[in-house]
């Protein structure tokens, strides 16, 4: 198992107990009696070195973007959505290794358990293999993500930030649909909702189609019913 997860990653472990920690949740280690071997120490690092490599790669490719810019920015790359994309782009939930029942409960899907091995792996290839090889691994997949960070920032576009998670996930991009409108015609509402792998994401009233799109868009960013989605897909 562990060979495979290095084939997707593109990085062969020279410590391959490194790997194990990092897929290994705190249930695991509890149930053998192990304490010390889990992932939350590299997980600690992992966070560090991530920001670390997105604070130098925005800090370079965008030498006209404000502190305050170049900070929301970062801090959408590194929020638990979008390590929980991430972590399913290289399909990290087959290889964590969970107790008997944080596994039972769903625990391999979780979007916590996800994220925090998302940010342990890339500890563990920090130590294994040093500041670079880290940053490669992290770069090859945050590419697009920072691109759109940059050109649409959350605030600003729920609709694009809500695509994004999605198509992470499928190809299948978000559908909006008006389903009501209301008020005399010089004062219109509108209520949109957002669907998804056929299940309503969200819904929202806005004075105009875009507007109830856009708080629609929020909602469903908020409820973040797609992560059992994914799960079934």
């Amino acid at each position: 198992m562990p060979e495979s997860l290095e084939k997707i990653i593109a990085y062969k472990f020279a410590n391959s107990l490194l790997l194990a920690e990092a897929l290994t949740h705190p249930s695991l280690a509890y149930e053998t009696q192990r304490p010390h071997f889990d992932n939350q120490r590299l997980e600690y690092l992992g966070d560090a070195v991530l920001q670390l490599i997105l604070t130098d790669e925005l800090y370079r490719r965008f030498p006209s973007f404000s502190e305050g810019r170049l900070t929301k920015i970062r801090s959408r790359l590194v929020s638990k959505d979008a390590l929980w994309a991430f972590a399913r782009q290289i399909k990290l939930f087959n290889f964590l290794l969970l107790g008997k029942g944080e596994e039972s409960t769903g625990g391999k899907e979780r979007a916590s358990n996800l994220a925090d091995a998302y940010e342990a792996l890339i500890g563990a290839i920090y130590i294994d293999g040093g500041f670079d090889n880290a940053k490669s691994f992290v770069l090859s997949q945050c590419q697009h993500s920072i691109e759109q960070a940059a050109d649409e920032p959350d605030e600003a576009n729920p609709k694009g930030r809500l695509q994004e998670l999605l198509q992470s996930i499928s190809q299948n991009s978000p559908n909006y649909r008006i389903l009501q409108q209301g008020g005399p015609d010089h004062a219109k509402t509108f209520e949109s909702c957002v669907e998804w792998e056929g299940t309503k994401l969200g819904s929202g009233w806005g004075c105009s189609k875009k507007e109830a799109e856009f708080v629609a868009a929020n909602e469903a960013l908020k409820n973040k019913l797609w992560i059992k989605i994914a799960n079934d897909l």
